[in-house]
């Protein structure tokens, strides 16, 4: 009775529902990747902010580093004009030397062996020596400064990023 159009018409719904899935399916993703789009950029921008924030506790933390390395410089300069001025000296030996108030009787006054300088005077060997210490405690000020900048440095971040966590 019905023999021909009941196939056809089965073979039609049956294209009309997979049709209706596969645009219902595509719309879907259409709609979950908008949304995903819509988080991505809200993550971006809250790590931007987070970037923002590093930028300027490591901006702040070299501005310390500098003014403490400023610092370190002017202490070494202060040290070099003192021990060029001779006013530095290096604790005296423990040997004894002999004292130079022990004269020899000449009566040729040219041939008295009196140091060039005066004996407070330290010598050139001494201010050499002082020299070569000052710049071995600046440089391990230096070190020490940089190294516990760098630290503090990691700790901020580290507190930034875990409390966003």
């Amino acid at each position: 009775m019905f023999p021909i159009p009941l196939p056809w018409l089965i073979v039609g719904v049956l294209v009309s529902l997979f049709g209706t899935y596969q645009v219902g399916h595509h719309y879907g993703w259409l709609e979950r990747d908008n949304d995903m789009k819509i988080a991505i950029a809200k993550k971006n921008d809250e790590a931007r902010l987070i970037e923002q924030n590093m930028s300027e506790k490591l901006n702040q933390q070299s501005a310390k580093l500098q003014e403490a390395n400023d610092a370190i410089n002017k202490k070494t300069t202060a040290l070099a004009v003192a021990n060029r001025a001779g006013k530095l000296r290096l604790c005296p030996t423990s040997n004894v030397q002999t004292p130079t108030s022990a004269s020899i009787t000449s009566t040729d006054t040219k041939a008295t062996s009196e140091p060039d300088r005066p004996t407070n005077e330290p010598s050139d060997a001494e201010r050499a020596t002082i020299d070569a210490i000052a710049e071995i405690v600046a440089q391990g000020d230096k070190n020490t400064v940089a190294l516990n900048a760098c630290v503090d440095s990691y700790n901020q971040m580290r507190d930034l990023l875990n409390d966003k966590r």
